[in-house]
């Protein structure tokens, strides 16, 4: 019998040691240089230097996809596009929270790049802990794939009950809050320091806080969007890189499209059929190759496979219904930004 992870029509990377570590490296690299230079020089990026960074991680996400169609197949590469594409949706909808953390800090304008690009640091590092968790929970039980199905339909049924993206105050998780009554703080910015003295005593600037709450809140999102991602594809260098490239853009598209945010009204309804569809996907494949013993699962049972021409075909119509519906309502009726 083949592994739970695998079928037999299903090709898989056998990638060398070497390609992780520099895959990983030229990431870090990139991201220490971003954080060092904003750090350097704290500022409101402009249109054009948001839009020329943008167009690089947009081009070399698609450059890594076309290669992986070179190297590794249509299979693989298709996997990687939809996971990129549902990982950077799923992105989208945390630029919400991020705004509203801004706003809740009242974090200076010239500091919000920084705070956000620390703060993506910190969720890359995370979210790397639970791609490793969650391939080894995968490679080890077959039934987690009912786990991750119920789990993104619920979460689906929850985000659709919201209705229509709207603007709610921030509230600080419990580990913000235990963080926050254990540092001493001082109100004001110091640049872009995270601790500072106050009469000879060390105490921690609001942007620390605004970082952690950043990085803690895409932890929380990241519940959602592994599981997500495992549902089209289970190789957890795809879903990495595929992390990589959404989170990387993410700054830009703060600071680019923020007014264009609030436009998206339908966000959450549109994001609700994604996970849906993906969690469906998810529970048909463990009834495919069901293990449990309790159900007659595996070739007993004729459950279909869906595709991954599919699953992108439906994450594209997916988005852009979602899109084209939204700015469509708002502009025949502006005061539903404003809700």
């Amino acid at each position: 019998m083949l592994p739970a992870t695998l079928s037999a029509a299903t090709p898989s990377l056998d990638l060398e040691p070497w390609v992780w570590w520099v895959t990983i490296g030229l990431a870090t690299a990139v991201l220490v240089f971003d954080v060092a230079v904003i750090a350097r020089r704290p500022h409101r990026p402009s249109t054009r230097e948001l839009t020329i960074a943008l167009s690089g991680y947009v081009g070399a996400a698609v450059l890594f996809g076309i290669g992986m169609w070179y190297f590794a197949g249509a299979q693989l590469a298709g996997e990687f596009f939809a996971g990129w594409l549902t990982e950077y949706s799923l992105s989208v909808d945390n630029l919400f929270i991020f705004i509203l953390i801004m706003a809740s800090f009242s974090v200076p304008e010239k500091y919000q790049q920084f705070a956000l690009m620390v703060g993506i640091v910190i969720a890359i590092v995370l979210r790397g802990i639970f791609i490793a968790v969650g391939a080894a929970a995968i490679n080890n039980f077959s039934w987690v794939f009912y786990v991750f199905g119920a789990f993104l339909v619920y979460t689906a049924v929850k985000l659709a009950g919201e209705g229509e993206t709207s603007d709610e105050e921030y509230e600080g998780n419990r580990f913000m809050r235990f963080v926050a009554s254990r540092f001493r703080t001082t109100p004001e910015y110091v640049g872009t320091k995270l601790f500072t003295h106050v009469n000879g005593a060390r105490v921690a600037t609001p942007l620390f806080f605004v970082i952690l709450a950043l990085g803690t809140t895409d932890l929380l999102f990241a519940l959602d969007s592994i599981p997500a991602i495992y549902g089209l594809t289970r190789e957890p260098y795809i879903v990495l890189v595929a992390n990589l490239f959404a989170l990387m853009g993410l700054r830009q598209l703060y600071f680019l499209i923020g007014g264009l945010l609030r436009k998206l009204i339908y966000l959450n309804i549109g994001l609700a059929v994604l996970l849906g569809f993906i969690g469906v996907k998810l529970i048909l494949h463990a009834l495919h190759e069901n293990e449990l013993p309790f159900i007659n699962g595996g070739d007993n049972v004729p459950v279909p496979e869906v595709p991954i021409s599919i699953s992108l075909g439906a994450i594209v119509v997916i988005l852009g219904v979602t899109t084209v519906a939204s700015l469509w309502a708002t502009r025949r009726n502006p005061d539903l930004v404003n809700r």
